[in-house]
């Protein structure tokens, strides 16, 4: 599909065929860089969301029984097709997500990775023998396929957020329901135009588009062929999706929200510390579950720290992210314009200061995008919104501590507990601290702890279980004991 083209509302893909909604309803896709109409995709239902757990209900048996090689095949012919149309998928990313160019690049490599991964792990699913106690006697374990899954994806990663739990579903021998985000449902066509390329078996992946999730994920959770949701976005929906799930006890991964701390040790290269956080505060304009949303700043490298960090902020550069040398994309739409504003706005109002950034955008042609300035606030408290909620924006709020357990209290004083970031040269304080933050990832004097190896998830609010290396594929596999004597 060429960068200009209007894709079809023919977004459904329901038992290896693309259609449109029952209705012939349709809901337009937009670019949150200028609120132009990029296309349209199906406003699916319940009834169609019915069939498609149908598809994957009768593509189960085949597909859990074709050997690990046939399902390795097919991922490993996704992942080239994925490699090959790299550059499509990233300029459709762009328009459709806001994310700058340079990082939907990354954002497509990154989803080829799961591809790639999984259709070698498809090959390492072990079973065990275990000694009995009884003589002619035998115990075996097996591996096995959950059966149909329920994957329900976000927009802020809209390609490898899919990859990463299609890619693992499909090599332990699962079938899917995927309901993208509804602001994103045309990098989810694309994904599972490849797969299909790929030669996915009509019924194993199929694809729900919608304005309203509602009756989606309503028809998912109560469908007991259902036995599985992976579910990526906010902890509030994951707290309702999980309830639903319980009624048909489904087994559930949920990757929920979070508050990262960013914390700098007085031993830290300020420098160094104030350059990571520009990369990973401002990755994806904020818009990550990862971010930062603390920074904690040994008192005596707080200048030093912001110095650099204010001057990193100030160069960069908003806009559409097709545009050269834009660092910075939009906000995906106005409720999180709002919510940028709101959480300044109550900062400000309670003694927090603004010393970069601090507002939204409208000059230089950007009126027409949701974009709010990187901003960096200094004097922020407790009380304020900013401190507490997750921000999943632009909004770098700094603060000062002074001694380490003040700071690893600081840093636990939340719900959330999925990523934490710390700084220091200290290997003894690296390895206390790491073990001390009560959170599911930390990267030591590192912004980017992930990989398609590598398992990502978090504890307390921010969701169960991991995605991602070999645990990933463990959330998709029962395991049956078999009981031999002879």
């Amino acid at each position: 599909m060429p960068d200009d083209a209007v894709p079809s509302a023919d977004t459904l893909y329901l038992d290896g065929t693309w259609s449109a909604a029952d209705s012939g309803e349709e809901f337009a896709v937009t670019n949150p860089a200028d609120g132009t109409t990029l296309g349209h995709a199906a406003d699916a239902g319940a009834a169609e969301t019915r069939r498609a757990i149908e598809a994957a209900s009768r593509a189960f048996p085949s597909w859990s029984t074709a050997t690990a090689y046939e399902r390795a095949a097919v991922l490993e012919r996704a992942h080239r097709a994925m490699t090959d149309d790299s550059e499509r998928l990233a300029r459709l990313m762009t328009r459709e997500q806001g994310k700058p160019i340079r990082a939907a690049r990354n954002e497509v490599r990154y989803a080829a990775d799961f591809l790639s991964w999984y259709a070698e792990e498809a090959k390492r699913v072990y079973g065990t023998t275990i000694p009995s106690s009884r003589a002619g006697h035998r115990f075996l374990t097996m591996r096995q396929p959950v059966g149909v899954v329920a994957a329900i994806t976000p927009w802020n990663y809209p390609m490898s957020m899919i990859t990463r739990k299609v890619a693992p579903a499909l090599a332990a021998g699962c079938t899917v329901v995927l309901k993208p985000a509804e602001q994103t449902p045309l990098c989810a066509a694309a994904v599972v135009g490849l797969l299909h390329e790929a030669g996915v078996p009509a019924g194993v992946v199929n694809l729900v588009t919608t304005s309203d999730p509602g009756p989606v994920a309503d028809t998912l959770m109560t469908a007991p062929e259902v036995r599985k949701l992976t579910f990526t976005g906010s902890t509030d929906v994951g707290r309702t999706l999980n309830a639903k799930a319980a009624r048909t006890v489904k087994r559930v991964s949920l990757e929920l929200g979070g508050h990262a701390p960013f914390i700098v040790f007085g031993d830290a290269d300020p420098a160094r510390a104030a350059k990571g956080l520009s990369l990973v505060k401002f990755l994806n304009t904020g818009q990550a579950c990862i971010c930062p949303n603390r920074v904690f700043v040994h008192r005596p490298l707080l200048d030093a720290f912001l110095d650099v960090l204010v001057e990193r902020v100030r160069a960069m550069r908003a806009g559409s992210g097709l545009a050269d040398g834009v660092t910075v994309g939009p906000l995906i739409d106005a409720a999180a314009m709002a919510k940028m504003q709101r959480q300044v706005s109550d900062a400000l109002d309670k003694g927090a200061k603004v010393v970069a950034g601090g507002e939204r955008l409208l000059d230089e042609g950007l009126a027409g995008g949701q974009f709010f300035a990187p901003t960096v606030l200094t004097g922020v408290s407790p009380d304020m919104d900013v401190y507490y909620e997750e921000t999943f924006g632009p909004i770098a709020p700094v603060i000062p501590f002074d001694d380490e357990d003040e700071v690893v209290a600081m840093a636990n004083d939340t719900a959330y507990g999925l990523a934490a970031y710390v700084y220091t040269n200290d290997l003894s304080r690296a390895l206390r601290v790491s073990e001390a933050l009560r959170f599911g990832i930390v990267g030591i004097n590192d912004i980017n702890p992930t990989g398609a190896a590598a398992p990502f998830g978090g504890i307390k609010e921010s969701g169960l279980g991991r995605e991602g290396g070999p645990q990933g594929l463990d959330e998709y596999l029962d395991t049956k004991l078999v009981g031999i004597s002879f």
